[in-house]
């Protein structure tokens, strides 16, 4: 997986450092939904059954492959 400098600066933060790769893997490869952004970035979200099965949302750049963000996204609903 590749990263942008801000997703490495925000999973420092304490509420997104818990977040394993394999979670934003699955989100990236099994999206229950994905919306792209008129920026072209694109926006995916799964549940993650090991965190009670709260939404992931990653966002990825247009490249469809380099992850920008990722957290648990409370305002979701499928």
């Amino acid at each position: 997986m590749k990263f942008t400098q801000y997703f490495h600066a925000m999973r420092l933060r304490s509420d997104r450092a818990f977040i394993r790769d394999e979670w934003i893997l699955q989100t990236i490869h099994a999206p229950v939904r994905e919306v792209v952004q008129t920026d072209g970035r694109i926006r995916r979200w799964a549940p993650i059954p090991e965190m009670d099965g709260r939404f992931l949302r990653v966002i990825l750049l247009p490249d469809g492959e380099t992850v920008h963000n990722a957290f648990f996204d409370r305002s979701f609903t499928p």
